[in-house]
């Protein structure tokens, strides 16, 4: 199951929308946003995708009685679950946090075969080594806003946790 993660849209419905319809014509099933959406109606872009959006909130959380209805709504694709989360895709552990310190503590307990995080609007990949002696994957796709950084996101492989970050068209 290939999967598309942003973070820190922070309102730029343009940018956010740009990235989802590039990883859906790459073939995503599926959008992971760690956080920082704001005004939850910038979520209303995406939805013509049909793609399933895991959304947790970040330090910038807007309205999130508004966030809790339109994930409520019976035609809606959100799925908003609070300040983190820990979800299960194609039999793969995810958790989804904002803070990149404290994804990088949840890799580390080995639980989770993919940690996602943004915050900080550094895009990064990289294995932490957990407490397990082996490694879990952190992915922080950075701001897709292109917030005091470059507009990017990234897109991944579930089956083979290959993940790469790339530039939002257009930014």
């Amino acid at each position: 199951m290939k999967i598309c993660i942003v973070s820190d849209s922070h309102d730029n419905r343009v940018l956010l929308e740009a990235a989802v319809a590039e990883a859906h014509d790459w073939g995503a099933e599926a959008v992971l946003h760690c956080g920082d959406v704001v005004a939850p109606s910038t979520l209303n872009v995406v939805q013509k995708y049909g793609l399933p959006v895991h959304v947790i909130h970040g330090n910038n959380m807007g309205d999130l009685y508004m966030m809790a209805r339109i994930a409520a709504q019976p035609s809606s694709v959100v799925q908003f679950y609070g300040q983190d989360a820990g979800i299960e895709l194609a039999g793969r552990r995810i958790f989804m946090v904002h803070y990149p310190h404290y994804a990088e503590a949840m890799a580390a307990t080995a639980k989770w075969d993919l940690v996602c995080c943004g915050h900080d609007h550094k895009a990064n990949i990289e294995k932490i080594r957990n407490v397990q002696g082996s490694e879990t994957l952190l992915v922080n796709p950075g701001t897709v806003a292109g917030v005091a950084a470059p507009a990017t996101y990234a897109v991944g492989d579930l089956e083979t946790l290959d993940f790469e970050i790339r530039p939002v068209p257009g930014a």
